[in-house]
């Protein structure tokens, strides 16, 4: 048997379960019921969710960026800072304007990643 409606409060139901489960013929209850605490908990839980599964999106998203600029030798040597929230900012420093673009261009290619504001910085020449 499957309960739906509104309760008042978390032991109403409870109490409409175990009620429910005193009747004759009745093997299994399920009771989808609402009520302001189930509600409550159920929205902070689906926060918590979504927090973590963006924490974990973004750790992901970091590490493939880095695995691209390391895994191709142009870009392997650069100096690594990067933050930000969802992979969007990468700072690097390169020894010239085509290792700044070369390692936009990787960043940009991860999945995942929505936009690069790439302000790497060049070497100063020696």
């Amino acid at each position: 048997m499957i309960l739906r409606g509104k309760a008042e409060s978390e032991a109403q139901k409870e109490l409409t379960t175990e009620y429910v489960k005193d009747v004759e013929g009745v093997k299994e209850v399920r009771n989808e019921m609402t009520s302001p605490a189930s509600t409550k908990a159920t929205k902070a839980s689906k926060k918590t969710h979504d927090d973590l599964r963006e924490m974990i999106d973004d750790a992901s998203i970091t590490a493939q960026v880095k695995y691209a600029l390391l895994s191709h030798r142009s870009t392997s040597a650069l100096n690594t800072n990067q933050d930000g929230p969802r992979g969007r900012h990468v700072e690097r420093q390169g020894k010239n304007a085509a290792e700044k673009d070369l390692a936009a261009k990787f960043a940009k290619d991860v999945n995942g990643v929505k936009s690069v504001k790439n302000q790497m910085t060049i070497e100063a020449s020696k």
